[in-house]
């Protein structure tokens, strides 16, 4: 079953969250390669999430004012 927007926009931002909290806690640890490649990812997915949710706010804007 394909996944609405709002379902890839939601997924997008908690990956995004996710990659950002592994990345904070390698960085005390020392692995740097490591943090550096995660923080990418999450600014990646971070950025993803938000064009695809001001695409959502431009086609549906009356479902993102509750």
């Amino acid at each position: 079953m394909p996944q609405s927007e709002h379902s890839q926009a939601a997924e997008l931002h908690n990956h995004a969250a996710h990659a950002h909290a592994v990345a904070a806690c390698g960085h005390s640890t020392g692995d740097h390669a490591s943090d550096t490649e995660l923080t990418r990812q999450a600014f990646e997915r971070s950025q993803k999430a938000a064009q695809l949710s001001r695409k959502i706010a431009k086609e549906e804007p009356f479902s993102m004012q509750l």
